[in-house]
Protein backbone atom coordinates (compact mmCIF):
# COMPACT_ATOMS: atom_id res chain seq x y z
CA UNK A 1 0.00 0.00 0.00
CA UNK A 2 1.71 3.30 -0.95
CA UNK A 3 -0.02 7.49 -0.67
CA UNK A 4 -0.28 7.37 -4.62
CA UNK A 5 -2.70 4.55 -4.62
CA UNK A 6 -4.70 6.81 -1.84
CA UNK A 7 -4.43 9.66 -3.95
CA UNK A 8 -5.82 8.00 -6.86
CA UNK A 9 -8.70 6.32 -4.94
CA UNK A 10 -9.56 9.97 -3.39
CA UNK A 11 -9.12 12.13 -6.98
CA UNK A 12 -11.68 9.76 -8.44
CA UNK A 13 -14.24 10.37 -6.21
CA UNK A 14 -13.32 14.17 -6.23
CA UNK A 15 -13.23 14.19 -10.31
CA UNK A 16 -16.41 12.29 -10.28
CA UNK A 17 -14.65 9.36 -11.49
CA UNK A 18 -13.09 10.50 -14.66
CA UNK A 19 -10.03 9.16 -14.61
CA UNK A 20 -8.79 11.50 -17.21
CA UNK A 21 -9.36 14.48 -15.04
CA UNK A 22 -7.42 12.05 -12.68
CA UNK A 23 -4.43 11.51 -14.03
CA UNK A 24 -4.90 15.42 -14.95
CA UNK A 25 -4.34 16.44 -10.99
CA UNK A 26 -1.99 13.89 -10.55
CA UNK A 27 0.09 14.57 -13.15
CA UNK A 28 0.17 10.69 -14.20
CA UNK A 29 -1.51 8.59 -16.76
CA UNK A 30 -5.11 7.78 -16.86
CA UNK A 31 -3.48 3.78 -16.85
CA UNK A 32 -1.23 4.47 -14.21
CA UNK A 33 -4.33 5.34 -11.70
CA UNK A 34 -6.44 2.60 -12.82
CA UNK A 35 -3.36 0.37 -12.06
CA UNK A 36 -3.01 2.43 -8.53
CA UNK A 37 -6.69 2.00 -7.67
CA UNK A 38 -6.18 -2.07 -8.66
CA UNK A 39 -3.64 -2.66 -7.01
CA UNK A 40 -4.82 -0.91 -3.74
CA UNK A 41 -8.45 -3.08 -4.46
CA UNK A 42 -6.43 -6.39 -4.31
CA UNK A 43 -4.26 -5.35 -1.79
CA UNK A 44 -7.64 -4.70 0.38
CA UNK A 45 -9.45 -7.58 -1.26
CA UNK A 46 -12.55 -5.75 -1.99
CA UNK A 47 -13.68 -3.56 -5.28
CA UNK A 48 -13.91 0.03 -4.13
CA UNK A 49 -15.57 1.47 -7.19
CA UNK A 50 -18.52 0.60 -9.09
CA UNK A 51 -17.76 0.03 -12.90
CA UNK A 52 -19.33 0.01 -16.72
CA UNK A 53 -16.69 -1.52 -18.31
CA UNK A 54 -13.69 0.45 -18.11
CA UNK A 55 -15.59 3.78 -16.68
CA UNK A 56 -15.93 4.06 -12.99
CA UNK A 57 -19.52 5.12 -12.48
CA UNK A 58 -19.73 5.16 -8.39
CA UNK A 59 -18.28 3.82 -5.08
CA UNK A 60 -19.41 0.33 -3.84
CA UNK A 61 -20.18 0.40 -0.25
CA UNK A 62 -17.13 -1.09 0.98
CA UNK A 63 -15.72 1.82 -0.95
CA UNK A 64 -17.80 4.19 0.64
CA UNK A 65 -16.78 2.77 4.04
CA UNK A 66 -12.93 3.11 3.07
CA UNK A 67 -13.22 6.31 1.16
CA UNK A 68 -13.13 8.45 5.08
CA UNK A 69 -10.33 6.56 6.28
CA UNK A 70 -8.34 7.13 3.36
CA UNK A 71 -9.02 10.94 3.84
CA UNK A 72 -7.60 10.38 7.31
CA UNK A 73 -4.89 8.96 6.28
CA UNK A 74 -3.90 11.44 3.61
CA UNK A 75 -4.55 14.60 6.17
CA UNK A 76 -2.28 12.81 8.61
CA UNK A 77 0.38 13.01 6.00
CA UNK A 78 -0.21 16.14 5.22
CA UNK A 79 -0.05 16.92 8.82
CA UNK A 80 3.69 15.63 9.52
CA UNK A 81 4.60 17.23 6.91
CA UNK A 82 3.34 20.47 8.38
CA UNK A 83 4.51 19.23 11.36
CA UNK A 84 8.15 18.86 10.42
CA UNK A 85 7.87 22.49 8.61
CA UNK A 86 7.11 24.36 11.81
CA UNK A 87 10.46 23.63 12.68
CA UNK A 88 12.59 23.30 9.88
CA UNK A 89 11.27 27.07 8.89
CA UNK A 90 8.69 28.67 11.16
CA UNK A 91 8.68 31.56 9.99
CA UNK A 92 8.42 30.55 5.83
CA UNK A 93 5.45 28.95 4.12
CA UNK A 94 2.43 29.83 2.75
CA UNK A 95 -1.36 30.42 4.00
CA UNK A 96 -4.25 30.32 2.09
CA UNK A 97 -7.25 31.80 2.81
CA UNK A 98 -10.69 31.74 1.51
CA UNK A 99 -13.38 34.29 2.15
CA UNK A 100 -16.67 36.35 0.64
CA UNK A 101 -15.98 39.32 -1.77
CA UNK A 102 -17.47 41.55 1.68
CA UNK A 103 -14.85 39.87 4.02
CA UNK A 104 -11.67 40.11 1.87
CA UNK A 105 -12.90 43.75 0.84
CA UNK A 106 -14.03 44.92 4.10
CA UNK A 107 -12.96 42.86 7.09
CA UNK A 108 -10.00 41.47 6.51
CA UNK A 109 -7.26 44.18 5.67
CA UNK A 110 -5.80 45.52 8.57
CA UNK A 111 -5.43 41.76 9.98
CA UNK A 112 -3.83 41.13 6.74
CA UNK A 113 -1.31 44.05 7.06
CA UNK A 114 -0.69 42.49 10.59
CA UNK A 115 -0.08 39.25 9.41
CA UNK A 116 2.33 40.91 6.41
CA UNK A 117 4.40 42.75 9.39
CA UNK A 118 5.15 40.02 11.50
CA UNK A 119 5.40 36.94 8.84
CA UNK A 120 7.10 38.60 5.98
CA UNK A 121 8.42 35.68 4.66
CA UNK A 122 4.98 33.81 4.38
CA UNK A 123 3.11 34.03 0.89
CA UNK A 124 -0.34 34.68 1.38
CA UNK A 125 -2.93 33.47 -1.33
CA UNK A 126 -6.65 35.02 -0.58
CA UNK A 127 -9.43 33.15 -3.01
CA UNK A 128 -12.65 34.48 -3.19
CA UNK A 129 -15.89 32.28 -3.46
CA UNK A 130 -19.29 31.85 -2.13
CA UNK A 131 -19.51 30.38 1.10
CA UNK A 132 -20.40 27.07 -0.18
CA UNK A 133 -17.14 27.18 -2.25
CA UNK A 134 -14.99 28.33 0.63
CA UNK A 135 -16.32 25.25 2.96
CA UNK A 136 -15.15 23.17 -0.15
CA UNK A 137 -12.05 24.51 -0.38
CA UNK A 138 -11.45 23.63 3.05
CA UNK A 139 -13.03 20.05 2.47
CA UNK A 140 -10.08 19.62 0.00
CA UNK A 141 -7.33 21.29 1.61
CA UNK A 142 -7.24 24.13 -0.58
CA UNK A 143 -7.59 26.72 1.49
CA UNK A 144 -6.45 26.75 5.58
CA UNK A 145 -8.87 29.71 6.96
CA UNK A 146 -12.04 30.23 5.37
CA UNK A 147 -14.29 33.19 6.61
CA UNK A 148 -17.96 33.56 5.69
CA UNK A 149 -21.30 34.68 7.33
CA UNK A 150 -23.47 31.79 5.57
CA UNK A 151 -22.53 28.10 5.10
CA UNK A 152 -19.90 27.31 6.79
CA UNK A 153 -21.30 25.76 10.31
CA UNK A 154 -23.08 23.41 8.20
CA UNK A 155 -20.74 20.55 7.67
CA UNK A 156 -19.85 18.60 10.25
CA UNK A 157 -15.74 18.09 8.97
CA UNK A 158 -15.83 22.12 9.74
CA UNK A 159 -15.13 23.95 12.75
CA UNK A 160 -16.86 27.08 12.76
CA UNK A 161 -16.14 29.77 15.00
CA UNK A 162 -18.02 32.99 15.33
CA UNK A 163 -15.82 36.08 14.54
CA UNK A 164 -17.63 39.04 15.07
CA UNK A 165 -21.78 41.02 14.62
CA UNK A 166 -22.96 42.73 12.45
CA UNK A 167 -26.01 44.61 10.64
CA UNK A 168 -27.16 45.75 6.94
CA UNK A 169 -27.45 49.31 6.42
CA UNK A 170 -29.70 50.87 3.63
CA UNK A 171 -28.01 52.78 1.06
CA UNK A 172 -30.02 55.88 -0.86
CA UNK A 173 -28.83 58.74 -3.03
CA UNK A 174 -28.88 62.08 -0.79
CA UNK A 175 -32.78 63.76 -0.14
CA UNK A 176 -34.38 60.62 -0.30
CA UNK A 177 -37.50 60.07 1.23
CA UNK A 178 -36.41 56.92 3.10
CA UNK A 179 -34.14 59.23 5.17
CA UNK A 180 -37.28 61.41 6.65
CA UNK A 181 -39.14 58.94 8.32
CA UNK A 182 -38.36 55.51 10.34
CA UNK A 183 -37.33 52.37 8.13
CA UNK A 184 -39.82 50.01 7.76
CA UNK A 185 -40.15 46.61 5.68
CA UNK A 186 -43.46 48.26 3.71
CA UNK A 187 -41.79 51.19 3.05
CA UNK A 188 -39.00 49.13 1.44
CA UNK A 189 -41.24 46.99 0.18
CA UNK A 190 -42.41 49.68 -1.85
CA UNK A 191 -38.84 50.44 -3.78
CA UNK A 192 -36.74 48.32 -6.82
CA UNK A 193 -34.82 47.05 -4.16
CA UNK A 194 -30.80 45.65 -5.00
CA UNK A 195 -28.83 43.47 -2.79
CA UNK A 196 -26.96 40.51 -2.47
CA UNK A 197 -27.31 37.30 -4.71
CA UNK A 198 -28.76 34.04 -2.88
CA UNK A 199 -26.22 32.36 -0.12
CA UNK A 200 -24.08 36.18 0.25
CA UNK A 201 -23.93 37.95 3.12
CA UNK A 202 -26.84 37.45 4.72
CA UNK A 203 -29.48 37.31 2.41
CA UNK A 204 -31.62 34.83 3.91
CA UNK A 205 -32.12 37.19 7.13
CA UNK A 206 -33.28 39.59 4.61
CA UNK A 207 -35.47 37.01 2.58
CA UNK A 208 -36.76 36.02 5.83
CA UNK A 209 -37.89 39.28 7.35
CA UNK A 210 -40.13 40.10 4.03
CA UNK A 211 -41.13 36.88 3.96
CA UNK A 212 -42.37 36.85 7.97
CA UNK A 213 -44.58 39.90 7.09
CA UNK A 214 -46.05 38.71 4.15
CA UNK A 215 -44.19 41.22 1.80
CA UNK A 216 -43.21 40.26 -1.58
CA UNK A 217 -39.72 42.73 -2.00
CA UNK A 218 -39.15 43.62 -5.39
CA UNK A 219 -35.65 42.76 -5.72
CA UNK A 220 -34.62 44.04 -9.58
CA UNK A 221 -30.70 43.13 -9.15
CA UNK A 222 -29.12 40.92 -7.16
CA UNK A 223 -24.85 40.73 -6.49
CA UNK A 224 -22.29 39.01 -5.13
CA UNK A 225 -20.22 42.20 -3.77
CA UNK A 226 -21.03 45.44 -2.04
CA UNK A 227 -19.68 47.81 -4.27
CA UNK A 228 -21.42 46.58 -7.26
CA UNK A 229 -24.82 46.98 -5.54
CA UNK A 230 -23.72 50.65 -5.30
CA UNK A 231 -22.41 51.86 -8.18
CA UNK A 232 -26.40 50.57 -9.20
CA UNK A 233 -27.81 52.78 -6.25
CA UNK A 234 -25.88 55.55 -7.36
CA UNK A 235 -26.88 54.79 -10.92
CA UNK A 236 -30.70 55.08 -10.13
CA UNK A 237 -31.45 51.43 -10.41
CA UNK A 238 -33.14 51.11 -6.99
CA UNK A 239 -32.35 51.45 -3.33
CA UNK A 240 -29.56 48.86 -1.73
CA UNK A 241 -29.29 46.34 1.24
CA UNK A 242 -25.89 46.03 2.26
CA UNK A 243 -23.53 44.80 4.80
CA UNK A 244 -23.13 47.77 7.32
CA UNK A 245 -19.40 47.49 7.11
CA UNK A 246 -19.33 48.08 3.27
CA UNK A 247 -20.79 52.05 3.89
CA UNK A 248 -18.03 54.01 4.18
CA UNK A 249 -18.92 57.79 4.79
CA UNK A 250 -15.93 59.22 3.48
CA UNK A 251 -15.59 56.85 0.21
CA UNK A 252 -19.30 56.45 -0.63
CA UNK A 253 -20.09 60.99 -0.65
CA UNK A 254 -22.84 59.97 -3.13
CA UNK A 255 -24.82 57.66 -0.90
CA UNK A 256 -26.50 57.81 3.06
CA UNK A 257 -26.94 54.90 4.99
CA UNK A 258 -29.50 53.65 7.16
CA UNK A 259 -28.82 50.81 9.70
CA UNK A 260 -31.23 47.98 9.13
CA UNK A 261 -30.17 45.83 11.92
CA UNK A 262 -33.75 46.47 13.58
CA UNK A 263 -35.64 44.75 10.23
CA UNK A 264 -33.00 41.86 9.46
CA UNK A 265 -31.52 41.30 12.85
CA UNK A 266 -28.03 40.36 13.96
CA UNK A 267 -25.58 38.50 11.70
CA UNK A 268 -22.92 36.26 12.99
CA UNK A 269 -19.42 36.21 10.60
CA UNK A 270 -17.67 32.73 11.31
CA UNK A 271 -14.16 31.56 10.68
CA UNK A 272 -13.38 27.71 9.95
CA UNK A 273 -10.84 25.48 9.55
CA UNK A 274 -10.98 21.53 8.81
CA UNK A 275 -11.01 19.36 11.10
CA UNK A 276 -8.06 17.18 12.12
CA UNK A 277 -5.79 19.72 10.05
CA UNK A 278 -2.29 20.49 11.75
CA UNK A 279 -2.04 24.27 12.00
CA UNK A 280 1.49 26.13 12.24
CA UNK A 281 2.21 28.91 14.41
CA UNK A 282 1.59 31.40 11.72
CA UNK A 283 -1.82 30.20 10.87
CA UNK A 284 -2.80 31.12 14.28
CA UNK A 285 -1.33 34.20 14.94
CA UNK A 286 -3.70 35.22 11.38
CA UNK A 287 -6.32 33.83 13.34
CA UNK A 288 -6.25 35.72 16.56
CA UNK A 289 -5.78 38.99 14.54
CA UNK A 290 -8.75 38.59 12.33
CA UNK A 291 -10.61 37.80 15.77
CA UNK A 292 -9.13 38.84 18.58
CA UNK A 293 -11.09 36.73 20.93
CA UNK A 294 -9.88 33.44 18.77
CA UNK A 295 -6.95 32.64 20.81
CA UNK A 296 -4.45 29.18 19.75
CA UNK A 297 -6.19 28.11 23.13
CA UNK A 298 -9.48 28.47 22.39
CA UNK A 299 -9.01 27.46 18.80
CA UNK A 300 -7.12 24.08 19.59
CA UNK A 301 -10.00 23.19 22.22
CA UNK A 302 -12.77 23.90 19.70
CA UNK A 303 -10.63 21.36 17.26
CA UNK A 304 -10.36 19.17 19.97
CA UNK A 305 -13.32 19.30 21.12
CA UNK A 306 -16.81 19.28 18.51
CA UNK A 307 -18.79 20.21 21.63
CA UNK A 308 -17.00 23.23 22.70
CA UNK A 309 -16.72 24.53 19.50
CA UNK A 310 -20.33 24.37 18.73
CA UNK A 311 -21.67 26.20 21.77
CA UNK A 312 -18.89 29.31 21.81
CA UNK A 313 -20.19 32.28 21.58
CA UNK A 314 -18.65 35.64 21.49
Amino acid sequence: MNFQQLRSVREAVRCGFNLTEVAHTLHTSQPGVSRQIRELEEELGIELFVRAGKRLTGLTEPGGHVLPIIERMLMESSNLKHAGQEFVAQQSGLLSVAATHSQARYAMPVAVQEFRAQFPNVKLHLHQGSPKQIAQMLLDGEADVGIATEALGDYPQLVALPCYRWTHSVIVPPGHPLLDAPLTLEALARYPLITYDTGFTGRSRIDEAFEQRGLQPNIVLAAMDADVIKTYVQLGLGIGIVAGVAYEAERDTQLRAIDAGRLFGINLTKLAVRRGTYLRKYVYAFIESFAPTLTRAVVEGALGDQEKASHYEI
